[in-house]
């Protein structure tokens, strides 16, 4: 049981010092910082403002691109229907041929 409360201990006199060294680091950073907190501040709001307008180009690249995309496709799209359109009259123009062809060696043998 000792052990286990040493243990418990030692765990946490571990963790108060690396709290209190975080803090330590935190205002020792805070005092030393090379800038005062409003130019700090104004540095946060323009990268702020940079990364809205870069993130909306990127926006506005993406939807012009969309757009680009889905005109592309009914392009291809009605060019694809245009020749299966082709393909189908072709066939029937060749089957209506081909009826009639047999429809006159029908004939010839009847005669």
């Amino acid at each position: 049981m000792n052990e286990h409360n040493e243990d418990k201990n030692v765990a946490m006199n571990f963790l108060a010092g690396l709290g209190l060294g975080a803090l330590i680091g935190a205002a020792t950073a805070l005092l030393m910082a090379p800038k005062a907190g409003t130019d700090t501040r104004q540095d946060l709001k323009s990268a702020t403002e940079d990364f809205k307008n870069k993130a909306g180009k990127v926006v506005q690249d993406l939807s012009n691109s969309s757009e680009e995309l889905v005109k592309k496709s009914k392009e291809i799209i009605e060019s694809t229907r245009d020749k299966v359109q082709s393909a189908v009259d072709a066939g029937k123009q060749a089957m209506a041929h081909k009826k009639s062809e047999i429809e006159e060696a029908e004939e010839s043998k009847e005669d």
